[in-house]
């Protein structure tokens, strides 16, 4: 499990809430106090509800399941899909598309479109059209890997999402609560912490905050992937021994 302290979330501001007068009251237990107008969040809470999620979260990817990666807000884009790809899981970074969960099956057409545009583009079969026509296809590739290239070795639905700022991404927790699919969210003053399963108090605007938080959400997803390759590699092992032993048992 990563270890962080009280003192690194204080460096990384991730205390620092909206104005008052913004506030969400539901958020009430995780505010420390008001200052200058301005809630500041209780990092002791903080940190327990982070080691909370990060457990949970290592225990659904030790299972060979996936997290879904969500954040479309400027200053969170880069750095989520940076940890997402360490741990090679699956992101939303662009315009959530209404029906993303609740309408899968549409979605995996689309990419199985994206990726027939990808194979026409390297067999051949471009040298067979004219300029218009190729650079049609190749602004409808390039429109579909801006919006599903995140998902694109996503075959069923994730077994959770990690949403940055759940205000904003309003519409994937509403199609994640359809579904039953546990959500894992950076919560700040302004938001409902109820509506997601793993809240984590904590600014959901600084990019210092945002990458803290979410660098420590996957360091708890490698340490899960690293106990599942452990424990394939342990059976491999037995496996190997026991056909050892039968094929001796045999032969005497």
């Amino acid at each position: 499990m990563p270890e962080i302290t009280t003192k690194e979330l204080l460096e990384a501001g991730v205390h620092y809430g909206h104005l008052t007068r913004k506030w969400d009251p539901k958020m009430a237990p995780y505010i420390f106090m008001e200052q200058n107008g301005i809630h500041i969040i209780d990092l002791n809470k903080s940190l327990t509800k982070l080691n909370e999620a990060c457990a949970a979260a290592q225990n659904i990817v030790r299972s060979g399941r996936k997290i879904l990666f969500v954040a479309t807000k400027k200053q969170a884009k880069e750095i989520l899909q940076k940890e997402a790809e360490r741990v090679n899981m699956p992101f939303v970074t662009e315009r959530w598309l209404g029906g993303m969960l609740t309408n899968f099956s549409t979605v995996r057409k689309s990419i199985k479109k994206m990726q027939t545009l990808d194979k026409m583009s390297t067999d051949g079969t471009y040298e067979h059209m004219n300029k218009k026509e190729r650079l049609m296809k190749d602004r409808e590739k390039l429109k579909l890997r801006r919006l599903f290239g995140g998902i694109e070795d996503l075959n069923r639905l994730p077994a959770a999402l990690f949403i940055i700022d759940i205000k904003r991404e309003h519409i994937a927790v509403a199609e994640a609560q359809k579904l039953n699919i546990p959500i894992f969210g950076i919560v700040d003053t302004n938001s409902n912490p109820n509506l997601v399963d793993y809240p984590i108090p904590g600014n959901d605007d600084a990019s210092q905050s945002i990458e803290l938080l979410t660098r420590v959400f996957t360091d708890a997803l490698a340490a899960g992937l690293d106990e599942r390759r452990k424990a394939k590699e342990a059976n491999k092992d037995e496996e190997g021994a026991e056909s050892e032993e039968m094929q001796q048992m045999e032969t005497n």
